[in-house]
């Protein structure tokens, strides 16, 4: 198997982003089967999770090697010995890639001195980044944000240009600050002047909700990360990887169209049900995918009724049974 390296993908790179509590192995496989091209990574998972060897936590980055593949497992902490731990046991399991999560704006990751609150310390992060690197032979890449409360252009250059010179291989950049969350419009603004200061690829992120956002926020950038614009309409990702790499010349050329109708969607949804129940047992695994029925189901009578029975399904022969009955009012 060859190694996998930023800089071999073809241009732009599409990746799936990682969402705590709904990127896991099932919805990776999920759109990896929609987009064989896009590359995913893993929900952000603890370094220290990783360290003792919680059963919870090893779940949460394990993945299928037969569909998945290239898998990015990002992970987040603050001690860097608990990342170099980390990096070592993520390359043993087969991983293809770290990312270091330093931008997550949560107050809890926040308050714990994780995620974007490592925008504050950039020796510890530049710290965090050599040791993983050192720990691995694996790419090392980050993820973080415009700024902790205000965008300052300098700091932000600054501060990816040694996370750079650390050793990361891959920059994603979220374009808000961390006190901004997920409110107010994505600025690529500052994404664009980080990438004419940096060598490695850069990657942005935020707000991109079609062909049309894609294509006007791609810039100068290596390419882009879709994370909430894929709720309920994992197909977006095959949207935008073909909307970029197919041949528009050809006369064969034919582009992707979405499904629309829920009795489109459906097969793609029950999918969705049966790897959750293959990746985590039939209880948990219809118990997770709760969210995701009742968020596929509106806009016609009786749906806010059933929306009530999808998040209280309990087995997959029951979610199925639910959702034939709404294809049939839908």
């Amino acid at each position: 198997m060859n190694k996998f390296s930023w800089n071999n993908l073809p241009r732009p790179i599409i990746c799936l982003a990682p969402m705590a509590g709904y990127t896991d192995s099932a919805y990776r496989q999920l759109v990896k089967e929609i987009a064989p091209g896009v590359i995913c990574f893993t929900e952000f998972t603890s370094t220290d999770g990783i360290k003792y060897g919680s059963k919870r936590t090893l779940k949460q980055v394990g993945f299928n090697p037969d569909i998945e593949r290239p898998i990015i497992a990002q992970i987040f902490g603050k001690k860097p010995e608990s990342f170099a731990i980390a990096a070592a046991a993520l390359e043993e399991m087969g991983v293809d890639a770290i990312d270091i999560n330093m931008g997550c704006p949560a107050k809890k990751i926040v308050s714990s001195d994780h995620g974007s609150a490592l925008l504050k310390n950039p020796d510890l992060a530049a710290k965090i980044v050599e040791t993983t690197v050192k720990a691995t032979s694996l790419p090392v890449s980050i993820k973080t944000r415009l700024g902790t409360k205000d965008k300052d252009a300098k700091f932000l250059i600054d501060y990816c240009k040694r996370m750079e010179s650390a050793g990361a291989q891959l920059i994603t950049l979220h374009g808000r600050t961390a006190a901004q969350m997920y409110t107010g419009e994505a600025d690529f603004e500052l994404i664009y002047e980080v990438k004419k200061h940096v060598k490695v690829p850069v990657i942005g992120n935020g707000d991109i909700t079609s062909i049309e956002s894609a294509k006007e926020k791609l810039g100068n950038l290596d390419g882009l990360m879709v994370g909430r614009a894929t709720m309920g309409n994992p197909w977006i990702m095959a949207e935008l990887w073909h909307a970029f790499h197919d041949d528009t010349t050809s006369p064969d050329y034919k582009p992707y169209t979405s499904p629309k109708s829920f009795h489109d969607r459906l097969p793609t949804l029950i999918r969705h049900m049966e790897l959750s129940v293959e990746t985590k047992g039939e209880n948990r695994g219809v118990m997770e995918m709760r969210k995701y029925l009742a968020a596929s189901i509106k806009g016609f009578p009786g749906a806010s009724e059933y929306r009530q029975k999808l998040v209280r399904v309990e087995t997959l022969k029951e979610a199925v049974t639910l959702l034939k009955e709404i294809d049939k009012l839908s």
